[in-house]
Formats: C-alpha cells, sequence, structure tokens
C-alpha cells in the first residue's frame, strides 16, 4: 500500500511538473524572448512580491473532442490562476498563455477565471488580468461564447466593488478584448495590441487594409481612443507600474486607500507657487508645475496622460493619505472643457468614488468647447457626464481655484454649486458666469460703442472684472470658503481632507442613476 501511495505522489508530481513548465525552450524563445516578452509564470513572478503567489485550478482541462482537441493537451488550459501579495497586500491574478493554443479563451479558461473573480469579490482583493490571447476558441463553439458572456457578467457586477486592472502584453483580439473595456484602468506595452477584430478580419469584411498597430495598437489607445491608462516601453516597467498603482487603491469598496507614513512636513509651503502662475488669464502654463509641489515628496502618478491633454487625472497623497486629482490642463486648447476631457475626469471621479478615495480639484478654465463639432458629437449629454460624477459622488471633494473659473466649467470642475465640500481660491482669480470680457462686451454694449478710445473700453472691463469677477465677491457671497496664499495650498488642503474625513452624506434611496452615457 505504501508503494502504490508513492507511486501515485510522483504521477502528480510530473503531472503538475508538465504543466507547470508549459511550452518547450524553443517555443518561449520563439513566441516570448525573442520579442522582448516574458512568459505567463514568469510574468506573474514579476508582478508579485517573491514567493507569494499560490495556484488554483492548475489540473483543469477541456473536455472537447471535437475538430482533433482530443488530441490536444493545453497546459493549465491556457491560463494560469491565483492569489497572490504586492507589497505584502493581497491581490487576485490571471495570466494568459499565448504558447498554449493561442492563449484562446476556451470554456473551462473561462470557468478558472470567473471562479477566480467569485472568491476575489468574496474576500475584497483586487483582480489583475494579465491578457494575451487571439481571442475565442473556436474549437469549442458555444462553450466559451457562454463563459465570454460570464466574465462579462462579473467586470460588471463587481465593477466598484474590488479594483480590475488589465494589462495587455502582446496581442489581444475578439471578444476577449471587451473583458479589460469593462476594467477600471488598463496597461499596455508600446508594441502591444487590442481590437475586437483583427487585420485579417477587417480586410475580409470591409477590403481595407490596416496594420496592427494604426487598427488597435497602444500608442493609437493611449492618444486617440483613450482606453490605455498607463503606456510603457517594456513588460519589466509596466510591472513597476502595476505595484504603484494597487498601492494608491484599497483592495474592496469596503476599505480605504492604504496609508502610509509620510516625512514630508503637512505644513510645507511652496514658496514658488506665489509667482508661478502668469496673471494674464489668456497665458498658458503647465498645470503641472502647481499639482507636484503641493503633494508628499513631489510625487504625482498621472493616469491618461496621453489622451485628452487638457484635463489631468492621477493619483497622490498628501500626509500619507491617498487622493484622487483632477486638474484642467491651461497649456493645452487654453485648459477648455471638451468630450474627450469631460469623460476623462468623469470616469476618474467615478471611481475615487466608488473606492472611498477623496478628490482634489484644480480648477483653470474657460469653458466646455463650443461650436458644430461638440454638438454634433455629443456635448450635451457627454460633457454632462463630468456634471454628474461630481454630484454624485459623495466623497470628500475638495477644490482649489488656481485661475479661470468661467461658465459652466466653473460649475463642472468641482464647485459648491454642485456638492464640492470646500472651495478656495488663489487671489489671481476669476470666477464669472462667462468670460469677463463677453460679459462686459454685452453689459457695456452702449458704452463701448460711444467710447472715443480703446482706453475707455480698456477701463469699462477693468471695472467690471474688479467688482465683479475678482475673488473677493464670491468670497462675501460664500460661493468659495476662503482665498488663500498658493504657497499654503498643501496645508490647507491637508487640514481640508483631515476636517472632512468621515464624512457621511445619505443620498436618495433608489437602484441606481442613470448618468448620461
Amino acid at each position: 500500500m505504501i508503494g502504490v501511495c508513492v507511486d501515485r505522489i510522483e504521477k502528480l508530481r510530473q503531472k503538475k511538473k508538465k504543466t507547470i513548465e508549459g511550452a518547450g525552450p524553443e517555443i518561449k524563445k520563439k513566441l516570448f524572448y525573442d520579442k522582448g516578452m516574458l512568459p505567463p509564470r514568469e510574468r506573474i513572478d514579476k508582478l508579485l512580491d517573491p514567493g507569494s503567489f499560490f495556484e488554483l485550478d492548475l489540473l483543469a482541462t477541456h473536455h472537447c473532442n471535437d475538430f482533433g482537441m482530443d488530441k490536444k493537451e493545453i497546459p493549465a488550459e491556457g491560463v494560469i490562476t491565483g492569489f497572490g501579495k504586492i507589497n505584502g497586500r493581497k491581490v487576485c491574478v490571471y495570466s494568459q498563455d499565448f504558447s498554449a493554443l493561442g492563449g484562446t479563451y476556451g470554456e473551462m479558461a473561462g470557468r478558472k477565471i470567473c471562479a477566480l473573480m467569485d472568491t476575489a469579490a468574496e474576500v475584497g482583493a483586487p483582480i489583475i488580468g494579465i491578457c494575451h490571447s487571439g481571442g475565442l476558441r473556436l474549437h469549442e463553439t458555444l462553450g466559451p461564447m457562454e463563459m465570454f458572456g460570464q466574465l462579462f457578467k462579473r467586470n460588471s457586477i463587481y465593477s466598484g466593488l474590488v479594483p480590475q486592472i488589465s494589462i495587455i502584453l502582446g496581442v489581444v483580439a475578439g471578444g476577449q478584448a471587451y473583458s479589460p473595456g469593462l476594467t477600471d484602468f488598463i496597461l499596455m506595452t508600446r508594441d502591444s495590441s487590442i481590437y475586437i477584430a483583427g487585420p485579417a478580419f477587417v480586410k475580409a469584411q470591409t477590403g481595407a487594409e490596416i496594420s496592427d498597430q494604426d487598427l488597435g495598437g497602444a500608442k493609437m489607445h493611449a492618444r486617440v481612443s483613450g482606453l490605455v491608462d498607463i503606456l510603457k516601453d517594456t513588460e519589466e516597467e509596466i510591472f513597476q507600474e502595476a505595484r504603484k498603482l494597487i498601492d494608491f487603491l484599497p483592495r474592496s469598496c469596503r476599505e480605504h486607500a492604504p496609508e502610509i507614513s509620510s516625512q514630508d512636513d503637512p505644513g510645507r509651503c511652496a514658496d514658488d507657487l506665489n509667482t508661478l502662475v502668469p496673471e494674464q488669464s489668456q497665458k498658458p502654463f503647465d498645470m503641472h508645475h502647481v499639482l507636484t509641489p503641493i503633494f508628499d515628496d513631489r510625487q504625482f502618478f498621472e493616469l491618461k496622460p496621453d489622451f485628452a491633454k487638457n484635463m489631468i487625472t492621477g493619483f497622490a497623497r498628501l500626509a500619507g493619505k491617498v487622493v484622487g486629482v483632477v486638474a484642467n490642463q491651461p497649456k493645452f486648447l487654453g485648459g477648455v472643457i471638451d468630450i474627450k476631457a469631460a469623460e476623462k475626469a468623469a470616469r476618474f471621479v467615478r471611481f475615487c468614488d466608488a473606492f472611498n478615495i477623496p478628490v482634489a480639484t484644480f480648477q483653470d478654465s474657460p469653458a466646455y468647447l463650443i461650436g458644430r463639432k461638440m454638438e454634433q458629437e455629443g456635448m450635451i449629454y457627454k460633457g454632462a457626464k463630468l456634471l454628474h460624477a461630481y454630484a454624485e459622488a459623495t466623497v470628500p471633494k475638495v477644490t482649489i481655484i488656481v485661475r479661470k473659473a468661467f461658465a459652466g466649467a466653473y460649475i463642472a470642475m468641482g464647485s459648491q454649486y454642485i456638492g464640492a465640500d470646500l472651495v478656495y481660491a488663489w487671489p489671481g482669480a476669476e470666477i464669472s458666469s462667462v468670460g469677463p470680457k463677453t460679459a462686459a462686451s454685452i453689459i457695456f454694449r452702449k458704452e463701448i460703442a460711444a467710447a472715443q478710445d480703446e482706453k475707455e473700453i480698456e477701463a469699462l472691463y477693468r471695472n467690471y472684472i474688479e467688482n465683479y469677477v475678482d475673488p473677493y465677491r464670491a468670497a462675501s457671497l460664500r460661493h468659495i470658503n476662503d482665498i488663500i496664499e498658493p504657497r499654503e495650498t498643501r496645508s490647507v488642503l491637508i487640514k481640508s481632507f483631515s476636517i472632512l474625513e468621515g464624512k457621511k452624506q445619505v443620498r436618495p434611496e433608489k437602484k441606481h442613476g442613470n448618468i448620461p452615457l
């Protein structure tokens, strides 16, 4: 009996060893190493803390006998699943194996991923998918289709419950591409691509020829579609960025983001801020130069930096605590809010609200972008996403009006009117229902028409600005809570968020809102 047990143990060891080894050295070299990529298990090792990975469902296998599948062994069913840690904090991870039948999504592969996601949701752990797949496994007909639906369902119902991150390495094609689209953040290497139909399908169905990168390349998605949050050259860099990102996020909506000990003085003043912003409201400057001196260790983790550059989003810390940051960027388009900028900021604010992350907003915008193109593309309802996101959010919200706060942009970018808890203005701020010169040109149109020279007209403009646009008027009406020196912004934000800690805000009971999509 002892001998039989030993034999069975040896059989188990050999079976697991063969499955873990996966494709042979030559295949790994051709598919991964020669292309600057790593095999799926090495990717997991790079992402997680050393020795922390605990694998599940290693011995799962397909049960398809059609189209020669009865003769195919697919190691781990083409996807490695399990739990591990990043900087000591629990995460769940799956990694698709492109060397196993092209990483195709079969029924059992889908069941492995869905079971992992169910456990992650129950225990409260972020879900990280390392995606590299040719799409649906056609040999299995309807089974994978069902599991695609089950995967998309889980991406959707666990949205806002646990953070979901997709890492795209290589190609992700077909229905497999929709799952990352349902997750919170997407990281890609520069040579990767993702699309619902590849170049061959496009040519067959439309006759058009297009390259892999032009169709769904990472650079296109980072700049044009806005799909990509973080773009890097190598897999090593992507894993480093993923680890940084996880450090800003709670494990679930039932927790708060991790607080770290910071040696950066919470009362530190940034004297350069007092002279940084040009007095002329039309003159551009880089908002990054405002943001970085304010946060702990001058660190700001930006998301989607190449998309809708007129809007900045990302994470930072104040006195060791995580805040979400939304800021207009006057360096691009003068900081005007177009459709892409509104959607970018709205999505980020909603994520922060779902996961208990306070929002710090920095205003310098003249307006929503107007004109035929914006109206035709749906500015009214797409631009309204930003209004909905801020109004819906119940997390602490503090706004700094750096310079321009005009018209709808003023309302949308975290104003008191739409639910900000505290709003501060710098002394050079201009707060107006429309651009000051536009307002003055209408109000004083008779005086302007009768003016003898430009000096008289300029005096009318200055008079309007000093009496109706100056931040002291807004402060006197309690539309803002205070006017502060720019150098004090860091300490003011830290004190404000400290006051707001533990904030509870009750919304009307309902199933959910209907954000204008």
